[in-house]
């Protein structure tokens, strides 16, 4: 049988046994084990080898095709004219939007009251509905005048000869791209906390001075990420003007395979130009978003800053999972 001294000597060693502190800190970081993780990667890499497999073992999409068409000149001036179109409506639309944005902040009732009835109306009618009805504005006015209100007019122009299939097409998405970007300007200044305009104010800074050194730099983290997804989406969108015969990319191809009924190659060789634009603005996005992010937490927090694309990219791979330099800087 033990005696009591040993069962007083028992906790005295195993307390003397357990490790310092530098001994857990020279410890090595085991990575949590996640098999599901590993199982979901592997089943993820056979579907994509089967889909790769499926679009090069299968003659059907005529790849040969593909390429023959893929540097046409009638798709690149398709290509050309989708491109003009996404960058006026998107430069026109933010400015109007920016407008109509400073018209739901301020303090005047109608001007409030006006604007908001604008971003309603525009957000709720279909962007397609929008482009069929500038472009057959000739039925309902046949002509548009300037002069004096309910009196003499100076300048008329007919309708039918002004609104064409492009700039129906333009007007029609830039009064959609001016409502959503107006509630984007606005979320993204409203997300400013006030005080700090207090703040400069007493100063003895003026309001515009405070709008842009102050108030924009802090919104813009926050307009950013929005306005990117709203150029990608826009991109994407413009296609909708081949209903009215504006010779953008999608019409561009539509036009090829009337002719030669290669339906699906031409329509592959639109996906891919898509693909090839959106991919290209999604990493210009990334690179805006993390200049205006920098010094912040979202920039330089939780032991992540200075990745870059490809390592964030990498790090969301469930085949890799995490690596030991992210729990190190978690820890």
């Amino acid at each position: 049988m033990a005696s009591p001294d040993t069962f007083k000597r028992e906790p005295t060693a195993a307390l003397a046994e357990k490790p310092t502190d530098q001994q857990l800190l020279a410890a090595k970081l085991v990575p949590l084990r996640r098999p599901g993780q590993w199982i979901s990667a592997l089943v993820l890499l056979v579907l994509f080898a089967m889909l790769v497999n499926t679009l090069v073992t299968n003659k059907r999409f005529q790849w040969d095709v593909v390429g023959s068409y893929f540097l046409g000149s009638s798709i690149l001036r398709g290509l050309e004219l989708t491109l003009w179109l996404t960058a006026a409506v998107m430069v026109s639309g933010y400015l109007l939007g920016i407008g109509i944005a400073a018209m739901r902040l301020s303090t005047n009732p109608v001007l409030r009251g006006l604007s908001f009835g604008y971003v309603w109306l525009i957000r709720s009618v279909p962007p397609l509905v929008q482009l069929l009805f500038w472009y057959e504005l000739a039925s309902l006015y046949p002509r548009l005048s300037l002069g004096i209100p309910f009196g003499h007019e100076f300048v008329t122009v007919k309708t039918a000869h002004l609104f064409s299939g492009v700039l129906a097409a333009y007007v029609a998405l830039t009064l959609d791209v001016a409502a959503f970007s107006a509630e984007i300007v606005r979320g993204g200044i409203l997300a400013v906390d006030h005080g700090q305009a207090e703040a400069a104010q007493a100063l003895g800074l003026g309001g515009g001075r405070i709008f842009r050194k102050i108030v924009l730099p802090q919104a813009m983290p926050a307009i950013i990420p929005a306005s990117g997804n709203m150029l990608i989406g826009m991109l994407k969108a413009t296609s909708i003007v081949s209903v009215i015969a504006v010779q953008d990319l999608l019409y561009s191809a539509q036009l090829i395979y009337n002719q030669n009924y290669l339906i699906m190659p031409l329509l592959l060789v639109a996906t891919i130009w898509y693909i090839i634009l959106t991919t290209l603005l999604s990493i210009g996005q990334y690179y805006v978003e993390r200049y205006y992010a920098r010094g912040s937490k979202r920039g330089q927090g939780g032991g992540r800053s200075g990745r870059g694309f490809w390592q964030i990219a990498r790090g969301n791979i469930p085949l890799f999972g995490r690596t030991k330099a992210d729990l190190g800087g978690l820890s």
